[in-house]
């Protein structure tokens, strides 16, 4: 069964064409990238190609969107991108996409083929519930500077994801802290693909279908389960 998440009131008023799909993972084997996790981020990044034609990552309506609820609550979109339009950039680059290993491969090329913002938080390392709030100011959010463990904290007012003991991702979709992201020793995940209108549902549930369909190809036994659509009116 899906685990609840909680979206603030907050943050429904910010955005109102927000919405999210969840997908839950049981049983996964990850490890270093491979030749399967590749092709799927060198196939991403022709379906990016064709999708964009010739427009900047910034000029698809979607992208657009996310940009406007980035500024809705103070960042800049242009100096802090959600994280479809970042590896959207990064995929159109000379040097293209990363391989990180076998599961954020899986995530990432799902992004870029759909340009839309996907998360992957592992299952066993998430304290309680899940929420999507307008951060005080003062929660943790552990991360890494200079190759060492760090804490930050988000500004007051700014859109994160967190739980009982900190924020796992600030500026919405932007960052992951490094308390919960996915390792080559995962085994349980919760995979979080968000939207904005004007992206449609039935976008949003072909990109968490294919999104699952990928996991079980990785990690063959794996207990894939796609989630309803969260919609504001929900």
């Amino acid at each position: 069964m899906i685990r609840t998440l909680h979206v603030a009131d907050e943050v429904r008023a910010l955005a109102p064409g927000f919405g999210y799909l969840a997908v839950e993972a049981h049983g996964l084997t990850n490890g270093p990238s491979d030749e399967f996790s590749s092709a799927l981020l060198d196939e991403a990044a022709r379906r990016l190609v064709a999708r964009l034609d010739g427009r900047a990552p910034q000029d698809d309506p979607h992208i657009a969107a996310w940009r406007a609820a980035y500024t809705a609550f103070g960042c800049k979109p242009s100096r802090t991108r959600n994280s479809a339009e970042a590896l959207a950039k990064r995929a159109l680059a000379d040097g293209g996409l990363p391989r990180i290993n076998r599961l954020v491969d899986v995530y990432n090329a799902i992004s870029v083929a759909h340009l839309i913002p996907v998360g992957g938080e592992d299952l066993d390392r998430i304290q309680g519930e899940m929420r999507l709030v307008r951060a005080a100011g003062d929660e943790p959010f552990a991360t890494a500077a200079g190759g060492a463990e760090a804490v930050e904290h988000p500004e007051a007012g700014e859109v994160v994801w967190c739980d009982d003991e900190g924020v796992t991702c600030r500026r919405w979709n932007w960052r992951q802290g490094v308390r919960t992201r996915l390792t080559e020793e995962s085994v349980d995940a919760l995979f979080l693909l968000e939207r904005m209108a004007p992206m449609t549902w039935d976008e949003l549930r072909t990109a968490g279908t294919e999104l699952a369909e990928a996991l079980e190809k990785a990690c063959p036994g794996a207990r894939v389960e796609v989630g309803e659509v969260w919609a504001q009116e929900s």
